[in-house]
């Protein structure tokens, strides 16, 4: 799976991308893995909603290695 990280959660991994190989996870379980890889994502996840192939993602989504995840951070605008 491809997971994206955009605006400041780029500066919290060091990255724009990774590339992750699990087996199907639901969110908890994948939020679990990239704070085990990125600890400090763990300060940003009651801010940031995922996205799964174009699409938020709903609690009882599953996470495949198909698919393509977003990691989308609170938007402002002016």
């Amino acid at each position: 799976m491809r997971v994206l990280f955009f605006a400041q959660l780029q500066d919290v991994t060091g990255c724009d991308a990774v590339e992750l190989a699990a087996a199907p996870l639901n969110r908890e379980q994948l939020w679990a893995l990239l704070v085990e890889k990125f600890p400090a994502l763990a300060a940003h996840r009651g801010n940031v909603r995922l996205a799964r192939n174009w699409e938020y993602a709903e609690a009882d989504t599953q996470f495949t290695d198909t698919d393509e995840v977003a990691l989308i951070p609170p938007v402002s605008g002016g």
